[in-house]
């Protein structure tokens, strides 16, 4: 069964920036004491290279090792991945959908979403039957932002969408981290941009910086 609820009875006050950012209410399905916990999200491109997979299963790994819950959009790609190795790695996981809780896509994860909605946890700010829009995910985005502690960008390219959930972070003051070979990347401009603005590069051979950001009681 799905609850509706509004985001600070799930994170506790918002401030005069979130709450002018935050969905009015949100659709629920799941453990919402993942949401009690320290969370990061991991995000980007829906076409990873053999590189970026890797890349994002060493990111979830180091997470879960650490007691992190991982946060991802449930998209094709690196969100799939972070799922999954969450889950393959005996962590937990939280997926923010730009679809009704009722609703897949893509198709293909619905396995994935089923699997989560039992064990982990479903959040959606899209009432059940109502239509799927391209504008839902990035507002799905922004709700991402808001309720993870810090956004990690993996792999992405010139016109993805993930570029939207880092602004979004950066809006509301949450700690940005793009890994550093798409900063390096001249054939984009958009990461470079990104750091401009407060994001953070890191390198996987230190991915303790990102556990700096967690909220000292939670860690």
């Amino acid at each position: 069964m799905a609850d509706h609820v509004r985001p600070e009875e799930l994170v506790g006050p918002l401030n005069d920036v979130e709450a002018k950012h935050a969905p009015d209410q949100l659709y629920v399905q799941g453990d919402s004491d993942l949401l009690k916990r320290p969370r990061i999200a991991i995000v980007g491109t829906r076409n990873p290279s053999p590189e970026g997979i890797r890349k994002a299963q060493t990111i979830a790994e180091f997470l879960v090792e650490k007691n992190v819950v991982v946060v991802s959009g449930l998209a094709d790609g690196i969100d799939t991945i972070a799922h999954n190795t969450a889950i393959e790695r005996g962590g937990r996981t939280v997926a923010v959908l730009g679809t009704p809780l009722d609703q897949y896509y893509p198709a293909k994860n619905r396995p994935l979403q089923e699997r989560i909605a039992q064990d982990h946890l479903l959040i959606s700010q899209f009432s059940p039957k109502s239509p799927i829009q391209r504008k839902n995910f990035p507002l799905r985005n922004r709700t991402m932002a808001l309720l993870s502690h810090a956004s990690v960008i993996v792999e992405a390219g010139k016109s993805s969408g993930t570029q939207h959930q880092g602004w979004e972070a950066l809006r509301l003051g949450r700690p940005l981290f793009i890994e550093e070979g798409l900063v390096q990347d001249k054939t984009l401009v958009w990461p470079q941009k990104l750091v401009e603005y407060g994001a953070q590069p890191f390198s996987l051979d230190d991915l303790d910086v990102l556990l700096e950001v967690l909220p000292e009681l939670l860690i």
